[in-house]
């Protein structure tokens, strides 16, 4: 997922093309190349962000374009323009790997319709990070991470699924760049 505004983060340029080492798209789309798992990686982008667009269509990744009316919006127009297992992930992750995603597609229950991978409110708050939603999971307050895995052959329409969770406490995932002070904690480091 690529094609978000980034207007939490408050800076005239696109949020996925800052630097961390690297752009930080690129840290994400190696990582998924790297793992060496997947049939097809694709970005679903929007014209919310055509400079990150233009640079993963130079790194030769398919693009997948959606109204740009929000991550929800957009990951709901994407899905059904895909027949087989999905792993989604936010495209703001740049301490994302192939190690940590092998590890997350093999937690997983592939005849789940959908899986959420989840932290600890307190795990991230160690971390120095905030999130905006939480999930009251087993007792524990938990923070989406932004990486899903979706079975598209069992959702029609966005209608209600059962969402099933994953708790993984792993700064790997719990590290996404939403506003300048994500930026600046993960640039310390």
């Amino acid at each position: 997922m690529c094609g978000g505004k980034g207007t939490r983060m408050k800076l005239s340029e696109e949020k996925l093309l800052l630097k961390y080492k690297k752009p930080i798209i690129e840290h994400v789309l190696n990582a998924f190349e790297d793992s060496k798992i997947f049939s097809k990686i694709v970005c679903v982008t929007s014209d919310n962000a055509p400079k990150t667009r233009e640079f993963v269509s130079r790194m030769r990744i398919d693009i997948l374009e959606t109204k740009g009316n929000g991550y929800v919006n957009d990951l709901g127009e994407s899905i059904p323009k895909f027949d087989e297992l999905i792993f989604v992930a936010s495209g703001d992750m740049p301490l994302l790997d192939s190690n940590i995603i092998q590890k997350i597609t093999k937690s997983v229950n592939k005849k789940n319709a959908w899986t959420s991978i989840l932290v600890r409110k307190n795990f991230l708050q160690s971390l120095g990070f905030e999130a905006e939603f939480f999930v009251n999971y087993d007792n524990e307050e938990c923070a989406y991470t932004g990486i899903s895995i979706i079975d598209p052959k069992q959702i029609k329409n966005m209608q209600h699924v059962t969402e099933s969770y994953v708790i993984l406490d792993d700064r790997r995932i719990a590290t996404n760049l939403n506003t300048k002070k994500d930026y600046d904690l993960i640039c310390a480091t």
